[in-house]
């Protein structure tokens, strides 16, 4: 079974980007897929509205093939209400954190402490780039300081943090924290050091589609590891992590 928990549709290309999801679960055999509506970096009140119904609108057109994430600003007023209103009214089961402000500024201190309280978890893009990092981009550490401070929280760290050397040293020692390989594995070795560092019960099988499936996919095949690791890594943690009732 593989379950993809990183995937998107993008502000103007809602439908397009919908038909090509629903296709690559159609030809890959993917039983779900999760998303989030992204836009601008640093989205207002209104444009997150926009995002998130439109994400809404997958799901809920789409319901045996999607699962989602509320897609919050924490730099917005409104963004725990909107947190709220996404998981108890528009069918989300997770929240995701882009890169309006570092995953460990105090303005997301009240985000983790209600998905604490939902019980769900937190998907906190995280880059590290040698040259054009965005301004607010979160890196390995910043997700580990995130960690410390609320071990209770369920947290998902996009990309290997992009650098698996430097994103994943930072957050091993927190059990809390898992991580998905969605579009940045580019280097054969990268998904084997992960697994030796924090081991295939923390990893999951995301894609970041628009971006390949093939290359993830790809690397999961490959990697050193049995293939009871390798179930786990493309849906059996993504189904502990959510508590998917397939």
């Amino acid at each position: 079974m593989i379950i993809d928990v990183h995937a998107h549709i993008w502000k103007n290309k809602y439908e397009a980007d919908r038909q090509d999801l629903l296709k690559a679960a159609e030809v890959h055999n993917i039983k779900k897929i999760f998303i989030s509506a992204l836009g601008c970096y640093i989205p207002d009140e209104d444009e997150i509205r926009e995002l998130n119904s439109e994400a809404e609108k997958t799901l809920k057109t789409y319901p045996d093939i999607f699962e989602g994430y509320v897609y919050v600003n924490p730099r917005n007023a409104d963004a725990m209400d909107v947190l709220r209103r996404g998981i108890e009214e528009q069918g989300f089961i997770g929240m995701k954190l882009w890169v309006a402000t570092y995953c460990d500024d105090r303005l997301c201190y009240p985000l983790y402490e209600q998905c604490i309280k939902y019980d769900i978890p937190v998907l906190i893009h995280s880059f590290y780039k040698a040259v054009d990092q965005l301004p607010y981009e979160s890196l390995g550490q910043n997700v580990a300081n995130v960690a410390k401070r609320y071990p209770e929280a369920k947290i998902l760290m996009a990309h290997l943090g992009a650098d698996c050397y430097n994103g994943i040293k930072p957050i091993a020692p927190y059990k809390n924290v898992s991580v998905d390989i969605s579009g940045s594995i580019y280097r054969a070795d990268d998904l084997n050091y992960t697994i030796r560092q924090i081991g295939a019960d923390r990893i999951l099988f995301g894609t970041d589609m628009g971006a390949s499936f093939n290359m993830s996919y790809g690397q999961i095949l490959e990697a050193d590891c049995s293939e009871a690791d390798r179930e786990k890594m493309l849906s059996g943690n993504a189904i502990k992590l959510f508590g998917l009732k397939l």
